[in-house]
């Protein structure tokens, strides 16, 4: 029920905020707003081609991204440093300035520890609201190139629309968290005393610092954006930045809101509502096979328990109070939108269960990020309608504009990139066990591994959390991946976009492709799939699925419902502790101390 209450929130939320936004970025600019961007030299009445709107795009990047990363740099000396937290070192500076640039919020940082007040507000909180917007200016460019407009349009009006939009729904969102205990406050960390005193190292402890801060409003924009990340490093798993049950509904509504929205704004946008009913069946069958995936794989009880205790779902690395459904539930939205954000640790996931966000991030445009999920789709949109011309033996069109070999090469080249990086990456990491700093050396290691740049690709930011990343392989490495896999996507499409727009449309006729039908929905899902996930079913046949068949395959031993015997010869390093599997049941090894910075 709180899934589906979940999704009918969203939907009944998006439906009336995506018409909002159609209406928005058709009208021209009101008088405010064009007199703020002429005092900044822009005239907001201008179109811009495909190359002027690049240019801006990545010419605003450049500058932004410069100033986070000073102030990263330099936060030990700046104000709104109460708990004089140290400067960043210079690749987690670096990394962490690209991950907020490219809208991914991919931390190898503890959030409350390694950031101070004005590098939260200023290098995070900020940059959550301008990368989103970003992504929300590039897809109205695209759409506009689709329809043939002459133009573009204008980026810097376009960003200051979509910046707009989202400050003042995360400003809704952040009164409502604020209102169920999540923190607003410019104090320095509480101290509280402890109902029961703890012996550490011989040592009493009856105090507990409690780092606070501006955590709502980063909490709403985090979501809303979709962005992910934390002011704390486990993420919404703490009670500070997500409290109670509503404000656990609320965050997860927030997750998808934006991307359904901008579904039902493309479809308005380009005055063929049909196309976007397509558009929304793709997104929401995909979507509703990765949940109902999720759910059930966490469901099945903990096969590392079985023998120890009383058969029951897997909550390992879950919040009680939230349990497994809601937690599985996150995990799907937010890593079929680039959110990243968590509820639960992802590497406490049974195999098949971690297996679903790895799908959802290979996909990268069931709902996607704000913007750039749509431009992916649009992408497989072009690369169906040139297999299913080929397969007719007609020109292939996309809205009585033919589709040649530009592009398709742009498209093809888009395509491949993911592979590319991703697979490219993992093979380098896995090859030199000395950088790659996970904690388990076998199939679980190489989806630590694979999730890792997975993660960085898509924009996303999660993390199986087992892998000590905050190095300067990992850094520097990730840092390449989210600058290349977050602009050269915008790029390519905002090219193709222009071609289009500079093409006469030919009039529809009866022989024309229809890309508003069933049939066009199924090719495209077809397409999708085959194009998309093929590339990577090798990679997780060794990953997430050879793992859980070493512990539920056929043999008597791996039945977890058979708690008398249990599977026999794995070694596996979960929360800090080595678990080894030596006779009928696990038995803890002395325990191993593990750095481990959560997303």
């Amino acid at each position: 029920m709180d899934i589906l209450l979940t999704y009918g929130l969203a939907l009944a939320l998006a439906l009336p905020l995506g018409l909002f936004m159609a209406r928005l970025m058709e009208a021209p600019a009101s008088r405010v707003t064009a007199g703020l961007l002429r005092a900044c030299g822009v005239d907001a009445a201008r179109g811009m081609s495909w190359r002027a709107y690049v240019g801006a795009l990545l010419g605003t990047n450049v500058i932004v991204g410069l100033v986070a990363l000073a102030t990263y740099l330099l936060q030990g000396g700046l104000p709104l440093n109460p708990d004089g937290i140290a400067n960043l070192r210079w690749d987690t500076a670096i990394h962490t300035m690209a991950s907020f640039i490219t809208n991914t919020n991919q931390q190898h940082y503890s959030g409350q520890s390694g950031l101070s007040y004005l590098s939260q507000m200023l290098g995070i909180t900020a940059l959550q609201i301008f990368t989103p917007a970003v992504g929300f200016a590039a897809l109205f460019a695209v759409l506009r190139g689709l329809r043939g407009d002459a133009h573009l349009g204008n980026y810097f009006l376009d960003v200051t629309r979509g910046a707009a939009l989202l400050t003042v729904s995360a400003a809704v969102l952040a009164l409502l968290l604020t209102w169920q205990g999540v923190p607003s406050t410019f104090a320095g960390a509480r101290t509280a005393t402890l109902v029961q005193p703890q012996t550490v190292e011989g040592q009493a402890v009856t105090t507990q610092t409690i780092p606070v801060g501006p955590v709502a409003p980063m909490v709403a924009i985090k979501q809303l954006g979709t962005n992910g990340g934390g002011w704390y490093g486990p993420n919404s798993t703490v009670p500070l930045e997500n409290p109670t049950p509503l404000s656990n509904l609320l965050e997860t509504v927030s997750i998808i809101l934006f991307p359904l929205a901008l579904v039902v704004a493309t479809g308005r946008f380009l005055r063929r509502p049909r196309f976007g009913l397509v558009l929304m069946g793709v997104m929401s069958v995909l979507s509703a096979a990765l949940t109902l995936g999720a759910v059930l794989a966490e469901r099945m009880p903990n096969a590392a328990l079985a023998g120890l205790s009383a058969l029951g779902p897997n909550m390992e690395g879950k919040e009680v109070r939230l349990g497994t459904d809601a937690t599985a539930l996150w995990a799907a939205l937010t890593t079929q939108t680039s959110n990243g954000s968590v509820n639960g640790m992802l590497d406490s996931f049974t195999p098949l269960g971690g297996l679903v966000p790895q799908l959802g991030m290979f996909l990268n445009d069931v709902y996607g990020g704000i913007g750039v999920g749509l431009i992916n789709m649009l992408v497989f949109v072009i690369l169906t309608v040139f297999v299913a011309g080929l397969m007719v033996g007609r020109t292939p069109e996309l809205f009585g504009r033919k589709i040649e070999a530009p592009e398709i090469k742009l498209a093809s080249l888009i395509l491949l990139l993911q592979p590319l990086l991703v697979l490219g990456f993992t093979a380098l990491a896995l090859a030199n066990p000395a950088v790659t700093a996970n904690s388990n050396p076998g199939f679980h290691g190489l989806s630590q591994v694979l999730y890792e740049y997975n993660s960085a690709f898509a924009n996303n930011g999660s993390g199986f959390e087992g892998l000590g990343d905050n190095t300067p392989w990992w850094n520097l490495s990730c840092a390449l991946v989210l600058l290349l896999a977050r602009f050269l996507p915008i790029v390519g499409p905002l090219a193709i976009a222009g071609l289009l727009a500079a093409k006469r449309a030919a009039p529809e006729g009866s022989g024309t492709l229809r890309v508003d039908t069933p049939v066009f929905a199924g090719m495209l899902l077809s397409v999708m799939l085959l194009l998309q996930l093929l590339n990577f079913a090798p990679a997780l046949v060794l990953g997430p699925v050879a793992e859980q068949m070493t512990l539920c395959g056929s043999r008597p031993g791996c039945d977890p419902e058979r708690s008398e015997q249990q599977p026999t010869g794995r070694t596996e390093r979960r929360d800090g502790q080595v678990l080894s599997l030596t006779g009928p049941q696990w038995s803890p090894a002395p325990l191993t101390l593990v750095k481990d910075v959560t997303k």
